[in-house]
């Protein structure tokens, strides 16, 4: 396994990344891994590690290349409440859907260019916040992407926003799959039940389910309430979705 900080020119700066390949000479194909509002730090690294060794080229960027370099939290997120909501805004600020959209497609050009890369389509893999990322990124170069997957995204559906993620839904080609947590304040149960009635009229092939006794960020290791065993359920959902698509 070769694992490699990596600096990408940005339209807007230079983001920090990471490529992993179990064999860079053999090309393989590409993913993207988003990480949530925490960053590049071990445990998405051990993430995108673990994906990686199922025979994949993955890419995991910084989000909040515009604010941060990583750590882009230098405090324990759950020390002090208000100064971690503070910090959120400013990671999260810079990122409007315009901002989601050009970086997404930065981050799929720079990685369908790695040697490590098999040409072809690529899948993207969100976590909380950036599982709108991923959808965003599906949208914006659905000839690219064939397949995205959100583990507890936030926000994916926002009734009477024109900005709400779902509404890019059209404009996407990929098989997607969404694994919602429960008791999440960003993606309650009513915000579920709309996003899935979203998702059967736009038609696609997808797939979105509510983890039995999942609570929101519960697939990352570093998480408060990571489950394990429902952990191993979602990796093994993304594995089978990438192997029917990519592979």
């Amino acid at each position: 396994m070769t694992e490699q900080d990596l600096q990408i020119p940005m339209p807007h700066g230079t983001a920090d990344a990471v490529l992993f390949s179990p064999d860079p000479s053999t090309p393989l194909p590409g993913v993207l891994h988003l990480p949530d509002i925490g960053g590049i730090r071990e445990a998405h690294r051990s993430m995108a590690r673990h994906l990686s060794a199922e025979g994949y080229t993955v890419l995991l960027v910084n989000p909040f290349y515009r604010t941060s370099r990583p750590p882009v939290f230098d405090f324990p997120r759950t020390a002090d409440p208000a100064r971690t909501a503070q910090r959120m805004a400013e990671l999260m600020g810079p990122l409007t859907p315009e901002a989601q959209q050009e970086d997404g497609g930065a981050y799929v050009d720079f990685l369908t260019a790695q040697p490590s890369m098999r040409p072809g389509t690529i899948g993207v893999v969100g976590y909380c916040f950036s599982g709108a990322l991923a959808l965003r990124t599906a949208a914006s170069r659905s000839s690219q992407v064939d397949a995205a997957a959100s583990f507890h995204g936030g926000g994916l559906y926002n009734a009477g926003n024109p900005a709400s993620p779902h509404l890019v839904l059209p404009e996407v080609s990929a098989r997607l799959y969404f694994g919602h947590a429960v008791q999440d304040k960003s993606m309650d149960a009513e915000a579920i039940q709309h996003f899935e009635q979203a998702l059967a009229e736009w038609g696609g092939h997808y797939e979105s389910e509510t983890y039995k006794g999942a609570f929101h960020s519960w697939t990352v290791p570093d998480s408060p309430v990571f489950n394990p065993e429902q952990a191993d359920r979602a990796f093994r959902k993304l594995t089978e979705l990438l192997g029917e698509t990519l592979c």
